[in-house]
């Protein structure tokens, strides 16, 4: 008897948590997101029918891989059509303002200028987005925190970036140009000028900076790390493709596994070389003036004077897994947005010739043939000029994803809750670029922008290179 009242109450529970679970579920993918749907077409913001659990997923992947096939007919720089087909007919047909859906989650796109102004210095209502556990696990580091996290990391991050440290890593920089740009007079040596995919060696070239500026290391020591971080990028890629699913990156997939895996490895690499450092600090040695150096400097000063004061109520210093998310962090960031710069910007000026030499002129006028200053650089207002349009033209990442969680007014709108571094690399590379040689845009260069995380060249960028001197 007690043992049927047992079994008895054991089938009750569990219907109510079925059930309970059932409800759950439902909500999340129809009746709240019907309901947001509801509230937002009341406001008179337009957007997509809401489709149950994909959303507008699916047309996203399917009209992105179609644009991906075709090259763009001519050097047109609005490449929205291309890198985001969906978004750029969803504005054609709905204006600056509208809603489409990722997975069973509206996101209300917004183009406004000034609807943006207002946006934006509102960190506390416009949030950045809780990231898939895949993605936090690839953009670790100050790009991810909020609050006072946030803060701490910039202030030990922020030495690093001041003027009197990037003029010590001047000579890197310069190193780095140097040794690249010399391959490439090697490959167009015999002629004097050649057709060259200026992609691959812009990669190389911002690689061995940020190994040298910010670890100390040079490309070779820093190689496989990159690689390894290129390979995770790929698949987490693929595995973002579908919606997420709770718990599902705990599935022992192949694909799960190795990205696992990958990740174990950049931490074992990036740890050697912290410990390294630490030891060396550690007896005394004087921390090196590169990012990593200046990262641990400041923990440790921070750890110190927290122990001095005797606080306990704040958070001292950092943790080992969080300079190793910043480390990594350095590498992509560092890398990507240099060489797309500085990529995009040979394409330009192969198609504006004559900004190409008004930037020669510049150059020449500033530093002769000698290796650019850190003061010379103040007075390259012209390639100054020309870097900030190419960034305006083609911005690294070409959107800016916020979200708020708490219902939030934007101006007539209620939304329910839901780079020092880089241009100092780019102006110098440039610079040494413009000595050393004249180029042209190649018959056989495919305009194909495309975004895999930045937005770079999908089919590289061939130029013909002639050798100045």
């Amino acid at each position: 008897m007690e043992t049927a009242t047992a079994n008895s109450m054991l089938v009750s529970l569990l219907c109510v948590l079925a059930i309970a679970g059932l409800v759950k579920v439902v909500n999340w993918i129809w009746l709240r997101p019907k309901k947001l749907e509801k509230l937002l077409r009341q406001q008179g913001i337009p957007g997509t029918s809401y489709r149950p659990l994909f959303g507008d997923l699916k047309d996203v992947a399917s009209l992105r891989a179609q644009a991906m096939t075709k090259p763009m007919s001519s050097f047109f720089h609005d490449s929205l059509a291309r890198i985001d087909p969906f978004r750029h007919q969803l504005m054609t047909k709905f204006g600056k303002v509208f809603f489409m859906w990722s997975g069973p989650k509206p996101t209300i796109v917004i183009s406004k200028p000034e609807l943006l102004r207002e946006a934006l210095p509102k960190i506390q209502e416009f949030q950045k987005p809780k990231t898939n556990p895949i993605v936090g696990k690839l953009f670790a580091g100050l790009v991810n925190y909020e609050g006072e996290q946030w803060a701490q990391h910039q202030r030990m991050l922020n030495p690093a970036f001041q003027t009197k440290k990037l003029k010590l890593m001047l000579p890197a920089f310069c190193v780095s140009c140097d040794e690249r740009i010399n391959k490439l007079e090697e490959l167009v040596a015999e002629a004097g000028h050649g057709e060259v995919d200026v992609w691959p060696h812009l990669n190389m070239l911002s690689a061995d900076v940020i190994s040298r500026a910010a670890f100390g290391s040079n490309y070779e020591e820093g190689q496989k790390i990159f690689q390894l971080l290129r390979e995770q990028l790929l698949l987490a890629l693929s595995m973002l493709q579908s919606v997420y699913i709770p718990g599902s990156r705990y599935i022992p997939t192949v694909r799960n596994r190795r990205f696992n895996r990958i990740n174990d490895e950049i931490d074992t690499l990036l740890k050697r070389i912290i410990d390294k450092r630490k030891k060396a600090m550690e007896a005394g040695e004087a921390p090196k003036d590169d990012l990593l150096g200046i990262l641990m400097d400041s923990n440790m000063k921070e750890i110190k004077q927290a122990a001095a004061s005797g606080s306990k109520n704040q958070r001292h210093g950092i943790s080992l897994e969080e300079v190793i998310e910043e480390c990594k962090l350095f590498y992509f960031a560092g890398q990507e947005t240099t060489s797309i710069l500085l990529v995009w910007t040979l394409i330009l000026l192969s198609t504006h010739r004559d900004w190409q030499a008004r930037a020669r002129e510049e150059v020449l006028q500033t530093f002769g043939s000698n290796a650019p200053s850190f003061e010379g650089l103040n007075y390259l207002k012209t390639v100054n000029m020309i870097l900030y349009e190419v960034l305006r033209m083609y911005p690294p990442a070409p959107l800016v994803p916020r979200m708020v969680f708490k219902d939030t007014k934007l101006g007539e709108l209620s939304l329910p809750a839901g780079e020092k571094f880089a241009m100092t690399e780019a102006k110098i590379a440039l610079s040494m670029i413009l000595q050393r040689f004249s180029w042209e845009l190649s018959p056989s260069c495919i305009h194909s922008p495309i975004t895999v995380v930045t937005l770079k060249p999908q089919h590289g960028a061939e130029i013909i290179l002639h050798r100045l001197r």
